[in-house]
């Protein structure tokens, strides 16, 4: 899958957006005590802006910006042949970033997604406005080898199910995680106790309650 794959398969903002909360609402409880978990939100990032993202710790993340205007989508896996370091000019693949419109044009040289020499760290990028009928991505010719990483990257949002999220978090956390536990964040209703419980049982909604209402998500 690339790209233009995900675009076919990436839901439309409004719901991108809940998942997305629901997320970094389930990774703060399964993982109360990290300072630098999986998934986050940030819903005051900037005026008018919130962004999801999505790090792996090994130099593979994504960031998603929702704008008044609609959603920016970035994607960077360090290992594709279509990373900037791995080009002879050192720049983003061609097509990458060359259509973006001026909606998300400041989103491309944002310095949290770029190096310090203002690169952007970016293998995939699509966009959506309010009134698009679907998301969109720039001409791109492919590697023979190698793809974007847009497939593993983004995989929990183009499936979009509790059912995913269970199976890849009982994997990435060593631990059993309650189904229905999950399915009740995914379904956006405040998160409770027992709910907490069900997920972790070494935490309590309490403990977790600031660091919960960061992201936006209700409580109950």
């Amino acid at each position: 899958m690339t790209v233009y794959d995900l675009a076919r398969r990436l839901p439309a903002v409004p719901e991108l957006r809940s998942l997305c909360r629901a997320l970094a609402a389930l990774d703060v409880v399964l993982d109360p005590g990290s300072q630098d978990r999986r998934h986050g939100y940030a819903p005051a990032w900037a005026p008018g802006e919130e962004l999801a993202s999505m790090r792996d710790g090994a130099g593979n993340e994504y960031s998603i910006v929702f704008t008044r205007a609609g959603a920016f989508v970035r994607g960077f896996d360090h290992e594709s042949p279509m990373s900037p370091y791995a080009t002879d000019d050192q720049e983003p693949w061609p097509g990458v970033l060359d259509a973006v419109p001026d909606a998300f044009r400041d989103h491309v040289e944002e310095p949290a997604f770029c190096d310090e020499t203002g690169t952007p760290y970016v293998t995939v990028c699509l966009w959506r406005e309010h009134g698009d009928r679907g998301w969109k991505h720039g001409t791109i010719t492919f590697p023979a080898h190698g793809d974007d990483g847009a497939d593993w990257l983004f995989g929990l949002l183009t499936d979009g199910t509790p059912e995913a999220f269970q199976e890849w978090a009982q994997d990435y956390y060593e631990t059993p995680v309650g189904l229905d536990a999950v399915r009740h964040v995914y379904a956006g209703r405040p998160l409770s106790a027992d709910v907490v419980s069900a997920l972790n049982p070494a935490t309590t909604l309490a403990a977790v309650a600031d660091r919960i209402a960061a992201t936006g998500y209700p409580l109950g």
